[in-house]
C-alpha cells in the first residue's frame, strides 16, 4: 500500500502541481479537536476538474483517501492517516446568488458555514440563522444533514452538485445533480454516505428579510450558543449521536460523566455532549473517555451511544 501511496502522490504532484500537496501533514492542523498524527499527504484542490484528475489516479493506483472538508466533525489517530487526505480549495469557496431569482443561491463545498450565513445575512437572505455557527463547510453539512436550533440543511437545500465515477476506460469522474428528495435527506445522514458521491456545490432557497432582522437572530443564537457549548476549547462539537427516544447529553449527565477525564480529554462540565481537549489531548485519550462513557450510559440506560464524530484510522 505505501508504494501505491508513493506513486499516487508522484502522479498528482505532475497532474496538479507539487506546490498543492504537502507530503506528510499533521493532521491536528487541518482538525477543529487540534489532534492526529500525519496524512501520507494533504491535497488540495481548487476546482473540479482538478479534483477528478486527483479522484482517478488515487482510485486507479488504489491509494487509500479520503475528502475532508473544515475537519470540524474529525478524530484521527496519532499514527496519522496512511493515504492522501484530499481537501477542496479555490472555486469550491465561491458563493453566488443567482441574478434573476434572488432568493437561490449556489455555494460551494469548501465554504464555511460562518461566512456563508455572513454573506447571506448581508443581502437580507432568511433561513440558515440555525447553522451560522456550526464550525464546518457546506460539503460536510450537506454530506451529514448538519442541524442545530430546530433547523437542517434539508431544510434549506434545494438540489447538490457531485462527482460520480463514470464508466471508462481508466477511473474518471462525472458531475450530476441530485434533488433535494434524492438526497434521501433524515437525521445527520444524506445519500452521499452510501452513494459514494463527492459533493462539490449546493443550491440552496431562501426567503428575504430585513438583513438587521437577521442579524439579530445570528446574534441571539451566538451568544445562546456560547452560553452552553465549550466553544473556548477544541472539540468535535457533539460527539454521540441523538439515540432515539433521548439526548446522549441528557443521558450522559445522569449517569454523573461531567467532567470525566482522561489525558487532556474531558467531558465538557458546561455542555456533557461534548468532549473536549483541554490541551495536548490525543486521540487514544479522546477514544478512552468515549469508551468509557458508552459503557457507564449503557450500563445506566440500555441505551448504545453512537459517535457523531467521524473516527479516522481508529476504532472505539
Amino acid at each position: 500500500m505505501k508504494h501505491q501511496i508513493e506513486k499516487a502522490i508522484d502522479k498528482i504532484k505532475e497532474a496538479i502541481g507539487a506546490a498543492n500537496v504537502l507530503e506528510n501533514e499533521p493532521m491536528s492542523s487541518h482538525t477543529s479537536f487540534r489532534i492526529g498524527g500525519p496524512a501520507s499527504a494533504l491535497v488540495y484542490v481548487n476546482n473540479e476538474e482538478e479534483l477528478a484528475r486527483v479522484l482517478s489516479i488515487v482510485e486507479n493506483e488504489g491509494a487509500t483517501h479520503m475528502l475532508i472538508g473544515n475537519g470540524s466533525n474529525l478524530l484521527v489517530s496519532d499514527e496519522g492517516y496512511p493515504g492522501i487526505a484530499i481537501k477542496l480549495a479555490g472555486k469550491f469557496e465561491e458563493i453566488r446568488q443567482h441574478e434573476s431569482d434572488k432568493t437561490l443561491v449556489t455555494i460551494g463545498a469548501a465554504r464555511l458555514m460562518s461566512s456563508t450565513a455572513a454573506f447571506l445575512t448581508e443581502r437580507g437572505l432568511a433561513g440558515f440563522e440555525f447553522a451560522s455557527g456550526i464550525p464546518g463547510s457546506i460539503g460536510g453539512a450537506v454530506y451529514m444533514n448538519a442541524g442545530a436550533y430546530g433547523g437542517e440543511i434539508k431544510d434549506v437545500c434545494e438540489s447538490v452538485r457531485v462527482l460520480l465515477p463514470v464508466d471508462g476506460g481508466e477511473t474518471s469522474y462525472g458531475a450530476a445533480t441530485f434533488s433535494n428528495a434524492e438526497m434521501d435527506f433524515s437525521y445527520r445522514h444524506s445519500a452521499a454516505e452510501d452513494g459514494g458521491m463527492i459533493i462539490v456545490s449546493a443550491n440552496m432557497r431562501f426567503t428575504e428579510d430585513d438583513p438587521a432582522a437577521i442579524a439579530a437572530r445570528v446574534e441571539e443564537l451566538r451568544e445562546k450558543r456560547n452560553s452552553k457549548q465549550p466553544v473556548n476549547y477544541p472539540s468535535a462539537g457533539s460527539t454521540f449521536k441523538r439515540p432515539v427516544g433521548g439526548y446522549a447529553a441528557a443521558l450522559i449527565e445522569q449517569s454523573g460523566l461531567k467532567g470525566y477525564r482522561v489525558g487532556g480529554a474531558e467531558v465538557s462540565e458546561k455542555h456533557s455532549g461534548f468532549v473536549i481537549n483541554k490541551g495536548g489531548a490525543t486521540c487514544e485519550d479522546v477514544l478512552s473517555v468515549m469508551r468509557h462513557v458508552r459503557e457507564v450510559v449503557l450500563a445506566d440506560s440500555g441505551i448504545l451511544l453512537e459517535p457523531e464524530v467521524r473516527l479516522i484510522n481508529c476504532a472505539l
